[in-house]
């Protein structure tokens, strides 16, 4: 019924990032089998770092830069280790909101009318309210004006159209190809029946 946003996934690094190909090399938080396809894929190496562990990790050495939402990294203070905000979006950690399917089957068909509205209308602004959080953030976090507390000078460093071509490279021939193989056949034929239509790209299996 519901799929809804937190903030977009981006990278925070101790270390000079001109660009994607910087991320050659580099060790790089991540919490999810799809961002570690997606460091594979750039060249660095996916390392996984307990959230609360990130600033430390980043101070030491054990990391060079670490994934995590707009907001939550200036929440936490990333900034206190990360001296750059490379602002390609990785990804957004996602939420689904669904009813038991016999309680939805209870109600008259105005009720789930009325229910299925209000929640559309809700997710759209949730969506909404992630893109402004995001730039609420990133300003906070690269000396912009700063709503909701001090603002920090971190480097902001916005991926350039070269760097996005690289990006859907990689999605396309390392993520949802390793993806493909991981789900199996059913999962490659409902994604490019249906997602990867919309997208432009489809699933073949990595062998």
């Amino acid at each position: 019924m519901q799929l809804y946003p937190f903030p977009s996934q981006m990278l925070w690094c101790n270390a000079d990032i001109k660009s994607i190909a910087d991320l050659k090399g580099k060790k790089i938080r991540t919490y999810t089998a799809s961002l570690g396809d997606f460091v594979e894929g750039v060249g660095g190496t996916s390392v996984t770092v307990a959230f609360a562990e990130v600033v430390p990790a980043l101070q030491k050495g054990v990391v060079d830069c670490g994934i995590t939402g707009t907001l939550p990294a200036y929440n936490a203070k990333w900034y206190q280790a990360a001296t750059h905000a490379y602002t390609m979006r990785v990804g957004w950690g996602l939420a689904f909101g669904a009813i038991n399917m016999k309680k939805w089957k209870s109600m008259t068909s105005a009720q789930q009318k009325l229910l299925q509205d209000a929640v559309n209308k809700l997710t759209d602004q949730m969506w909404t309210e992630t893109a402004k959080e995001d730039d609420i953030a990133i300003a906070c976090l690269t000396g912009g004006k700063c709503p909701i507390g001090p603002a920090v000078n971190m480097k902001l460093v916005k991926p350039s159209a070269a760097d996005i071509k690289v990006q859907k490279n990689v999605v396309q021939d390392v993520i949802v190809a390793r993806w493909a193989k991981r789900c199996g056949e059913a999962c490659v034929n409902d994604w490019n029946n249906t997602v990867g239509k919309l997208v432009g790209i489809k699933a073949v299996a990595a062998k």
